[in-house]
């Protein structure tokens, strides 16, 4: 039997001895580490296991509740649903990277303005999807909340709509829904 065969065989079993790590280089919140992972480790796990950066919560595990929400090359992307070893060479942003020089981003600000969180377990996802949320609208990116997308969209079109459509992917368990929106109407606002 071929090593290949029993590297499949052994991997439908469950048995993970015969799974060689590989080694790879992320890039995350500017700093780039080198560490060894298993090739069906998602970028949550490595973020959370492997490098210590536990602002990115794990939830569902399945993509359903956006929890997980990191930037890869300044898009959202939801980081249980990634493998860790293809993103050699990417750009990864946490929670933990917005916070700059002891200050922290506009929207991180407003969340705690407007109250956008009771338990806390979906704060860094909804905040790290309202930043690309509001990067997006910027660049023009209608919605499916888009009242016309023949013109240009702006970010001054980006009503509250817009913003809970465009939010969507992002649940919250304690409903503070409204509160989100508030700031996130907040830091588009100071943009």
């Amino acid at each position: 039997m071929s090593n290949d065969r029993k590297r499949a065989l052994a991997d439908a079993a469950g048995d993970k001895s015969l799974i060689e790590p590989l080694p790879v280089n992320l890039t995350v919140n500017d700093l780039t580490q080198s560490i060894t992972v298993e090739p069906r480790m998602t970028l949550l796990d490595a973020l959370r296991e492997r490098l210590a950066l536990t602002g990115t919560k794990k939830a569902c595990d399945r993509g359903e509740c956006g929890a997980c929400t990191v930037h890869i090359n300044g898009r959202r992307v939801l980081s249980c649903m990634t493998l860790a070893a293809m993103l050699e060479g990417k750009k990864i942003a946490t929670i933990e990277g917005l916070e700059q020089n002891g200050i922290l981003h506009e929207l991180q600000s407003a969340f705690i303005e407007h109250d956008g969180f009771q338990c806390g377990f979906c704060t860094s996802g909804q905040i790290m999807s309202g930043v690309a949320m509001i990067e997006e609208a910027k660049a023009g990116w209608p919605s499916a909340a888009t009242a016309d997308v023949r013109r240009d969209f702006t970010l001054a079109d980006l009503s509250r709509a817009e913003i809970c459509e465009r939010m969507s992917g992002n649940l919250c368990r304690c409903a503070c829904y409204p509160n989100i929106v508030d700031a996130v109407v907040e830091a588009v606002a100071r943009n």
